[in-house]
């Protein structure tokens, strides 16, 4: 099973909204809220954008928005990229 990972998100944050001077997205991230790291709700469906498409899936819109920091982006992710192969 393929598994989207933590590069994977900063790759899509960069191509999506950029990133803010000051913020190290390649250091350990995965519990800072997106909005510490410059990301606001429009650069998450953005990014969540990319995702569908890139990954060919389909994220829950209200799971998204409550996903705060990149380890629960990337935990709801990973869950619909598992239920889409369990299909």
């Amino acid at each position: 099973m393929t598994r989207f990972e933590l590069t994977d998100l900063t790759a899509l944050l960069r191509q999506s909204a950029g990133e803010d001077e000051g913020v190290d997205l390649d250091g350990d991230i995965q519990d800072v809220p997106f909005a510490e790291l410059g990301y606001d709700s429009l650069a998450m469906l953005q990014t969540t954008g990319l995702v569908e498409r890139e990954w060919q899936v389909l994220l829950d819109e209200e799971a998204v928005s409550e996903a705060e920091t990149p380890r629960q982006y990337l935990e709801l992710i990973n869950r619909a990229l598992s239920e889409r192969t369990a299909a």
